[in-house]
This record gives C-alpha cells, structure tokens and sequence, in this order.
C-alpha cells in the first residue's frame, strides 16, 4: 500500500480497471490500464495508476509502477470465447466505478493523463484541477454494454460530444466502433486529433482535417492482446514529445507490432526495442 502523501509526481497517469482476465491457463492480469502503464514505463516515463479493484492476482507485473486503488469485492472480470466465427466477450464481474477523488493531488499535473476505461467506469471530462498537458482517452470502455448474462455488445459513447473536444488525442479500433465510417467522421469532426487503429492494417490518423493511414510492420502475430493500448501509450508519449501525430502513429505502428509477438504481457516491448523503432521511424 503506497502512503497518498508520500507518492512523487508522475509523468504519465492513467485511471481505469484493473482486470482479471479468464483464460484457458488461468487468470491473468489485464485491462488497458495496466498494458498502458507498462508501455509508458518502457518509454521512460514515470507512470502512475489509479483503479478500483479486489485482491484475486497480484500485481507482480507492476512492481515498481505505484498504483493507487479503491477498495472492492472484486476486480472487473473478463472471459473471451473464442470460435471460428470470432470472438464473443463475457463481463464476469464489474468493480466499483472510480472516483477522481483518489488521484493524489501530486499526480493531477501529470503531463500525460490517460482515461483508460474498460467497463464504464470512470467519467469522460476531467474535474477542475486537473491540467495535464495531453489528455488522451481511449474509449472502448464507453463504447460496450452487457447484457444479464454478461455478453459484451457495442453501444454508443454516451457523452462523445463533450468529451472528444476537450481531449488532446483520442484512440479506438475500427471494431470499437462496428466499422461505422460516418461516426469515425463524426468524432474526427468533433475531436483534435484522432487514431483509429486497424490491426495488422496499422492505423488512420485524423487532424486538422486531414487523415492519413500509416501502415503498420508486417510480424508473425501471436497474440494480440492489449496491442491497441500499446499504441495508445506510444502514440500519446512520442506525439507530446514531437507534437507531429504522424510520426506518432509510426512509431505507435512499430512498437505495437512488436506486441502482437508474444502473449500477453510478455509482449511490452523493451527499452531496445523502443530503440530499434525510433532509429526506424527517423530513419
């Protein structure tokens, strides 16, 4: 347990659910939160993590990234079937909501602050004080519902209107969204800047009205979970550091290619791999 008033400040801060994920092996840890978290401190950055969560796993993955937590029963749980005709998603258990009153104050002026929602379960607008220097939202978690039964199933981001234009940088997949072209024009009208990523596609960048698409490293892809929060924490770091979203999403492309070759966790790039992506994206 970290001591609220003894917590340094944080480079990069994101607020969402940490997850159990239920698989064949077993559970593991998950959830954007933590595959963010750890892509940021690969970058260099220090990194920060507030959440609701109960105490099923461990958080021996994190070790060193402080994470502040609400107490709960139990931890936002995930079970994905897979079957030839794709994958169908259960929502097992839900946490508590998080409330912005846990962020320590030393972490309110984090220069990155990432919304990462997986279930509803934080707002999309910030509360005065808070001022980071980008704000970036990756939304799926806005954009699902369940049913009784726990499916998960799309629903419409109830408050994108408010949110996109007060965001730096927005990221989500072309499966967040059903593929709908006229609402990916819609929130690229409404927001700065957006990054729709398209898997082995790579990704379209929306930004002052224009939209290009970067494609992304061909890999033997082995498992691409957590990827597009991956590229969210790349995008987010490298675009506050250039301020040029394109090569933002290049090297966001090749650091999240570099993910989908090993399973789960074990596929945050290292720091040599970064390496190897920034001397590419310059070259």
């Amino acid at each position: 347990m970290f001591h609220l008033a003894s917590l340094e400040p944080v480079d990069y801060l994101v607020i969402g659910h940490i997850t159990v994920d239920l698989t064949p092996a077993g559970p593991v840890l998950g959830g954007s939160a933590v595959y963010s978290a750890l892509t940021a401190r690969a970058l260099g950055l220090r990194v920060g993590v507030v959440t609701v969560r109960g105490n099923e796993i461990g958080l021996k993955e994190l070790e060193d990234i402080p994470v502040v937590s609400g107490e709960a029963q139990y931890s936002t749980t995930f079970e994905n079937i897979y079957t030839p005709a794709g994958r169908t998603q259960y929502i097992r258990r839900v946490a508590p909501k998080i409330d912005f009153a846990l962020v320590p104050e030393a972490w309110q002026r984090a220069k990155i602050i990432h919304l990462a929602p997986v279930a509803q379960e934080v707002e999309s607008t910030l509360p005065p004080g808070f001022r980071p220097t980008l704000l970036g939202l990756t939304p799926q978690g806005w954009m699902r519902m369940w049913d009784k039964s726990g499916l998960v199933h799309p629903c419409t981001w109830a408050n994108a209107d408010t949110a996109l234009p007060m965001a730096g940088a927005v990221v989500f997949s072309v499966e967040d969204v059903g593929s709908d072209e006229e609402l990916i024009e819609h929130y690229a009208h409404l927001g700065r800047l957006l990054a729709v990523t398209e898997g082995i596609a790579g990704a379209r960048v929306f930004w002052h009205g224009d939209s290009r698409r970067l494609r992304a490293p061909k890999v033997n892809e082995i498992d691409a979970t957590g990827a597009g929060d991956v590229f969210a924490a790349a995008f987010f770091v490298r675009l506050l550091e250039t301020r040029d979203p394109w090569e933002a999403a290049r090297f966001a492309n090749c650091v999240a290619s570099i993910s989908v070759t090993r399973p789960g966790i074990t596929g945050i790039p290292t720091s040599q791999e970064i390496q190897t992506c920034l001397l590419e994206v310059l070259d």
